[in-house]
């Protein structure tokens, strides 16, 4: 009986086992494919959308810092002017000249002040280009009057005369309710030339006893700040607008002002009712959670007249009341263009791919499964009792031979294995020792990165402070040279005023009334005084010019012998002004424990530059320790910073810099003198001052520099340098 080896109906032909799974690898490695450059290319234009709208919030975040922070810091210096004397708000013709002069010298709109008499004074640049003067009385109506001006300020002719009333006006009545500097409500005027809308700074001004004069207010024209953001590159593509806490559009990259006019009457817009589509739906979105709930930074996808956008909103505020929203919007069409023409690309690719591997997978099949079929062939005749075969010689012969192939291979195989594993070894070596060499190169790189960033630093800073002093120098030493003159002169006229009031005991009546009305008694007592205070003035003037000639050592940058102590309150003087106290805040106590050393022979300006370092870390850190507590608790507890020198085993001095500031964790103590590494937000360091700081220590001078602190508890740096150098010994 025939044995039946083969069951039809349950095995499948071989050309199908290799085709058909070949084609579904193929099918979904090619869909696969597919789907991820779907998926990459949607993920990169999220993440290039993020950080194009990161970019433009930080220039727009920059731009409005920058700008804005003009107004406040002009109305400080001319509120201290006007506190000190300097300016006289009744001597009008002068205070017009000079607001005309810092209008010349800003891109700003209005600089004036407003009196509590109701009278005020101010120079504007309404339509953007001409400076006239506006001079208003108390007497309404019609009490302002608006001159036009020459190229040196002074009034020429009357433009126009309006009513104008202190009392009524927001920037006036805001800041003098406040007391303090502020920026006022957003106010509108629509002028004849072009409709105004401004953001005023404000601040109250006193006179010398403290009695409030006033207020002083200087403006920005906010449709600036559109003709800004519509230069932004994202400006053409997306939106870019600012808004109030309220809903109501500030300026945006749009065409669309911020405001319409109705009945000749400027109304502010908006932003909900904003012409502009994605500004309006935006808007609307934002408004669901509420324009004043939003507290930090907010990014979401939004569907705008069927196309994608992505929106980053965040809130912009400022020390003097400003808390506004910043709005980037970015369409998705704009980056996902070319990625779909690329993506059909891609398909067309991948689908042309398979076709072609599906047809060389046939052919390859069916020219493998050819001998196997012969072979096939021959085993049927066989078991069909046709012994008379030679393939089966022939076959068992080719498959031993195969066979011994195959183990031939393997052989081969494992001693190829052995060596690619020995190859592995040392390729790993090699990446080691180049891994090595680039670490070395990037320190080293790093370390002339360093001395480059110091020594441009201190050539820049030096160069800038001996050239101011040197320029200040001058006419202080003028002043100061004829003042002993004049008070000699001044004493002499006196004395001749005395001696002719004993010898004419009976003046004629016109002189004894203008001895009267000029109050004689009182300026013989007080002209002394005054040229008195005015010789301190210009003592304590020459002594910060010469701490800053000092400082700077233009002449010195050599190595030479110099008095450390000399050095350092040179740098005290020039950080007076964050020492000294501030409204929100006392004065910083330094203590000075200097001992007896001798003159040290280093780099002096570098030196300096040390000094300078770590006093402003000081600071820093004292100001955002006494940002956490009231004025009291900083009064009851105060800043110090403690300064002590003296000299340890004769030949080495030893600067020691302490505060009672935060503090340094031990984990950032490791690495504070690591190149580029700063604990402090981006903007307000590099990462460089303490890294070139101990370069100079110990490689310029051969020293040690060291860090001791607890957080919390404040941080001392200790400094010590050999009080004799030979210049050959370090680099």
């Amino acid at each position: 009986m025939k044995t039946n080896y083969f069951i039809k109906g349950k095995a499948f032909p071989l050309q199908i086992v290799l085709v058909v799974p070949f084609l579904i690898q193929i099918f979904a490695a090619v869909s696969l494919v597919g789907y991820l450059s779907f998926k990459n290319g949607q993920r990169a234009v999220n993440d290039l959308a993020e950080q194009l709208m990161d970019r433009t919030s930080e220039v727009v975040d920059e731009h409005l810092k920058s700008r804005l922070s003009i107004p406040q810091t002009l109305n400080q210096i001319n509120a201290d002017a006007i506190r000190r004397g300097i300016l006289d708000v009744r001597d009008r013709q002068t205070l017009g000249k000079y607001f005309w002069d810092q209008m010349q010298a800003y891109d700003l709109t209005y600089i004036g002040i407003g009196l509590t008499t109701g009278e005020g004074l101010g120079a504007a640049r309404y339509d953007g280009k001409t400076i006239t003067i506006d001079d208003w009385t108390a007497n309404l109506p019609n009490n302002n009057t608006n001159y036009a001006t020459d190229n040196q300020g002074n009034r020429t002719q009357v433009n126009n005369r309006f009513t104008w009333d202190n009392f009524s006006e927001v920037w006036y009545t805001q800041t003098i309710a406040a007391g303090k500097p502020i920026w006022a409500k957003i106010y509108t005027i629509n002028f004849p030339t072009a409709p105004y809308i401004a953001a005023s700074a404000s601040r109250p001004i006193y006179d010398a006893q403290n009695r409030l004069l006033g207020m002083i207010a200087t403006d920005i024209h906010l449709l600036k700040l559109g003709d800004f953001l519509r230069n932004l590159d994202i400006s053409k593509s997306g939106r870019v607008f600012l808004l109030e806490r309220d809903g109501t559009l500030i300026a945006s990259s749009g065409t669309e002002k911020p405001f319409v006019i109705v009945n000749q009457k400027i109304q502010r817009l908006q932003a909900i009712d904003s012409s502009d589509p994605v500004i309006q739906n935006i808007a609307k979105r934002v408004q669901t959670s509420g324009f004043g709930a939003i507290n930090q930074d907010a990014d979401f996808h939004l569907e705008v007249e069927g196309k994608q956008h992505f929106v980053h909103v965040l809130p912009w505020r400022d020390k003097y009341g400003l808390n506004w929203l910043m709005v980037v919007s970015v369409p998705e069409n704009a980056f996902m263009a070319q990625i779909n023409a690329n993506t059909g690309i891609t398909i067309a690719l991948c689908f042309s791919a398979l076709v072609i591997a599906s047809v060389m997978g046939v052919f390859t099949s069916h020219w493998i499964i050819r001998p196997i079929l012969r072979l096939n062939q021959a085993s049927e005749a066989m078991a069909s009792g046709n012994l008379d075969q030679t393939v089966e010689t022939s076959n068992i012969r080719e498959l031993n031979t195969l066979s011994n192939s195959f183990n031939h291979m393997a052989g081969q195989l494992n001693e190829s294995f052995t060596a690619l594993e020995k190859s592995k070894e040392e390729l790993e070596d090699r990446v080691e020792e180049r891994t090595t060499e680039l670490k070395n190169a990037l320190e080293e790189l790093q370390r002339t990165q360093s001395q480059v960033i110091q020594s441009e630093k201190m050539s820049s800073l030096g160069q800038l402070v001996a050239g101011v002093a040197h320029e200040i120098n001058n006419p202080v030493n003028f002043i100061h040279g004829n003042l002993v003159h004049v008070q000699e002169y001044t004493q002499d006229l006196l004395v001749l005023v005395q001696l002719y009031q004993q010898h004419n005991a009976n003046p004629a009546a016109e002189i004894q009334t203008t001895a009267e009305d000029m109050d004689l008694e009182f300026l013989r007592e007080d002209l002394p005084k005054m040229l008195s205070s005015m010789k301190v003035g210009t003592d304590r003037i020459r002594q910060i010019v010469l701490s800053l000639r000092n400082f700077s050592r233009i002449d010195e940058a050599e190595f030479k012998s110099v008095d450390i102590h000399e050095g350092i309150d040179s740098t005290l003087m020039i950080l007076q002004h964050r020492i000294k106290a501030k409204p929100e805040q006392p004065e910083i106590e330094v203590i000075k424990d200097y001992g007896t050393i001798p003159l040290v022979e280093c780099y002096a300006g570098q030196m300096n530059q040390v000094f300078m370092n770590i006093l402003v870390n000081a600071i820093d850190a004292l100001e955002e320790n006494n940002a956490k507590c009231t004025y009291q608790e900083n009064k009851d507890n105060p800043s110090r910073i403690k300064i002590r020198t003296s000299v340890v085993n004769s030949k080495w001095l030893e600067i020691a810099i302490a505060d009672n500031g935060v503090g340094i964790s031990k984990e950032f103590q490791q690495r504070i003198f690591d190149p580029f590494f700063t604990t402090k937000p981006i903007g307000k360091g590099t990462g460089m001052g303490m890294s070139i700081s101990y370069q100079i220590i110990t490689e310029k001078h051969g020293g040690k520099l060291e860090c001791f602190s607890t957080s919390g508890k404040g941080t001392e740096f200790i400094i010590q340098i050999p009080l004799r150098l030979k210049v050959d010994e370090v680099v």
